[in-house]
């Protein structure tokens, strides 16, 4: 891979040494691109020669955004090393059964998420605050590096109840960059309001890293607060943000929102569910147009994109697939589907993940059986114009607040119970965060539980996000002709 490929924060401080690259909103404090480029080769430098990180060498962090953690990253492109973002809303068995899997030389902190670990990792534990500490210096040794070597791993929860690590690699980070630029008027003068949280493709490569490769400027919130976000996109004259729907309907619900002056929006970008034709109407009204698209972790995530003037005409489709990104609609027989016939999403293209970090099955799993294609396991139709539409998801999985969460995996949980003999979680609607989980519980022969000792035991094992809103306990649950759980029956009970 060439350097000027990998590098990306040298060259801008090259040619646009003052710009503002960050500000982070709590704290006011900002960082042009020659101190982040200053600064990111002085942690590289410190990373290698104090403490002996190499190119490969996993990094794990724990820790909301912030200006060290984008240098951090500055120096991940710089000496090859491999970033893994913790979820810090997860339990600590969670967080310890990634650890375990990534195997990181160390682990930066933050200290109010020190419980997160458990005392084998102590040792590997270094203070985040300490990442502010190191002294920048000039230059750097620039350690090439593979367009197929990762430079995140990024864990999402998968349908076996266990996280899988997604190999995020350079080559992903620089497609994934070209074609959002694509889709997007996105240049050096771009402005944006980050808002996702960093354990998540969508904070890193949504917008945030296509910015720093363009040379734009990007407000971080590391909490998501309605009141300071509008406030930052009006101050900024931000001209591209993007959100779930849950975050623009909180949005629009402000106080200030009828008075705000948005008008310097080009357009909002919503993924992780469709939003609301009242909702885009909302925003349409102040004269913001809304792009809705779809991604996912191991594909882009910038993959298809609905340009704003269709948002009403093509109102539920995700729209087309961006431009460097080839996609396939195979129906139940194995075929190409035909216009408007149901059938699985496969992708192909430079931004797609070479497989999973350390599961050769799950990689394998993952791709049609000549390797070519990603199956993405989310069921679409593809109409005559070619627009595409989300029909259902083959995983079951359900998106409460932005965040995916996946019912085998809080089922894996639930069965730890010993008095739970069956159960099955499905995703139902919710006004405030558009699904949360029903947890349907059978249990055993002369078995009680009371749902506060299901909760409970809940809380202690999984992410606040993913604990069931509902728990309904019931003598059986409904099969299928075959003997499966018919979840589909569930979903109306």
């Amino acid at each position: 891979m060439n350097v000027w490929q990998q590098d990306w924060i040298s060259r801008w401080a090259l040619y646009s040494p003052d710009r503002i690259a960050i500000f982070e909103e709590e704290s006011g404090k900002s960082i042009s691109y020659a101190q982040l480029n200053y600064k990111s080769n002085g942690i590289a430098d410190y990373l290698k020669n104090q403490l002996q990180v190499h190119k490969g060498d996993r990094i794990a962090v724990i820790a909301e955004f912030s200006i060290e953690y984008i240098c951090l990253f500055g120096a991940a492109q710089k000496l090859g090393f491999i970033l893994v973002p913790i979820n810090y809303r997860l339990a600590q068995a969670e967080v310890s059964d990634i650890l375990h899997d990534s195997s990181p030389k160390m682990i930066f902190a933050d200290d109010k998420y020190d419980h997160l670990i458990d005392i084998h990792f102590h040792e590997s534990k270094y203070n985040y605050c300490q990442i502010d500490s190191i002294t920048g210096t000039g230059t750097t040794e620039i350690k090439p590096v593979s367009e197929d070597d990762p430079i995140f791993i990024i864990y999402t929860s998968g349908t076996t109840g266990k996280a899988k690590g997604v190999k995020y690699t350079h080559k992903m980070l620089f497609w994934n960059s070209i074609n959002t630029a694509l889709s997007l008027k996105l240049n050096t003068e771009s402005r944006t309001v980050n808002v996702m949280p960093p354990f998540h493709t969508g904070g890193w490569n949504v917008l945030l890293t296509p910015f720093l490769h363009h040379g734009g400027f990007v407000c971080l919130c590391s909490k998501f607060t309605p009141e300071r976000v509008l406030a930052a996109i009006t101050n900024w004259k931000c001209n591209i943000f993007m959100g779930v729907p849950t975050m623009l309907a909180m949005l629009a619900n402000e106080n200030a929102f009828d008075d705000a002056d948005i008008s310097c929006l080009d357009y909002i970008i919503v993924g992780g569910e469709s939003m609301p034709i009242p909702l885009i109407e909302r925003y349409a009204a102040k004269g913001v147009a809304i792009r809705q698209g779809y991604g996912m972790t191991e594909v882009g995530p910038n993959l298809t994109s609905l340009h704003q003037d269709d948002a009403i005409r093509k109102k539920g489709s995700i729209g087309r697939p961006n431009f460097y990104v080839e996609h396939r609609v195979i129906n139940e027989n194995g075929l190409d589907a035909i216009a408007n016939e149901t059938g699985e999403l496969w992708l192909r293209g430079p931004m797609v993940t070479p497989g999973y970090w350390q599961n050769e099955s799950g990689t394998k799993d993952a791709f049609s059986e000549d390797g070519i294609w990603f199956r993405t396991g989310d069921m679409v139709i593809e109409d005559e114009d070619k627009y595409l539409y989300i029909v259902d998801r083959l995983k079951n999985m359900y998106i409460s607040g932005g965040e995916n969460v996946y019912p085998a995996e809080v089922e894996k949980v639930l069965r730890q119970i010993p008095s739970v003999s069956e159960c099955a979680v499905v995703g139902v609607k919710d006004e405030k965060w558009g699904e949360v989980g029903r947890a349907f519980i059978v249990t055993a022969e002369d078995q009680v539980i009371a749902e506060s000792d299901v909760r409970t035991f809940c809380i202690s094992k999984l992410a606040k996000f993913k604990i069931p809103k509902y728990f309904v306990f019931m003598e059986s649950l409904p099969k299928t002709d075959s003997g499966k759980i018919d979840r589909k029956s569930l979903k109306f009970l």
